[in-house]
């Protein structure tokens, strides 16, 4: 990967302890917004865009190690441990810098993903059936739909309603659809670096091999939707295995995308996560 990239943030909060979120697979920095703004009168907080995501440079591969050491990159020019806080793909992303360079983090959060291989088709139950993913399909949604034909939003989201049913995930998928002009006649693109996702799709699903030995003995907040199927009970031993001061939170009435679901109960637990982290740092 170029050494010469550069991910895309924004930063909100003027004063206080640094954090860092890093969002999900077709998401982006601003995903965060609501939470960051919850936290910003007392951190600093830097919503970040993934590599092929938002405003971030488009890459020729899609790789966890890679990710991670962009991400590493910037917090080393804060010249301070953050608390990091990654969903989904940015929170197998955020676990990968975590073992590989501990230091720069204070603390980590994970939401709703397990340092783990998922199935081909995706999601998970207890009796090791395999769910169908619906990532693939929404892809391939997205890849077909005829954006010079589009005169509305509303237009792409009707285009999208029957392989994305769910009108929450819709809107989230079309944060990423934008007029790449300045004006009415400008036409659409999205900011998803579709062909590649496609692709590299299966490598999503793996957690790459931590380096041997490695533990981040740092706090972890692990949070999940009770009504998700991407950690299950059998994902604590490897959990613990390479984080061993690991807290697992599951919060009612939520799916996967737990903090969009349930946005305040996930901001208080993170709260007292936080105050718990430093407080006991004095």
């Amino acid at each position: 990967m170029d050494d010469d990239l550069r991910l895309h943030g924004r930063t909100l909060g003027d004063a206080g302890p640094r954090m860092v979120f890093l969002h999900g697979l077709f998401g982006q920095g601003k995903n965060w917004t609501t939470i960051a703004k919850g936290l910003a009168d007392r951190h600093r907080v830097t919503l970040l865009d993934l590599p092929n995501h938002g405003h971030s440079p488009w890459t020729d591969r899609v790789d966890y190690v890679d990710m991670a050491d962009l991400v590493a990159a910037g917090l080393a020019v804060h010249g301070e441990p953050v608390t990091l806080v990654g969903h989904s793909m940015g929170g197998k992303v955020a676990m990968t810098l975590a073992l590989r360079r501990p230091e720069l983090l204070h603390a980590l959060v994970v939401v709703d993903i397990a340092p783990v291989e998922y199935p081909l088709q995706g999601g998970r139950t207890d009796d090791e059936d395999e769910e169908a993913s619906p990532f693939a399909a929404f892809i391939a949604a997205m890849k077909a739909m005829d954006l010079s034909a589009l005169d509305s939003r509303a237009d792409a989201d009707a285009a999208l309603r029957t392989a994305v049913p769910s009108r929450m995930v819709r809107s989230f998928l079309l944060q990423s659809l934008v007029r790449d002009g300045l004006g009415p006649d400008g036409g659409w693109q999205w900011r998803l670096n579709l062909d590649l996702l496609g692709r590299d799709l299966g490598e999503l699903r793996g957690f790459p091999d931590p380096p041997a030995g490695a533990t981040f003995d740092g706090p972890v907040l692990w949070i999940a939707g009770a009504n998700s199927h991407y950690v299950l009970p059998r994902d604590r031993e490897r959990m613990d295995e390479l984080f061993p001061s690991t807290r697992l939170v599951r919060v009612k009435n939520a799916g996967h995308w737990v903090h969009s679901e349930q946005p305040e109960v996930f901001l208080e637990t993170l709260r007292l996560f936080l105050d718990a982290v430093y407080t006991a740092d004095g």
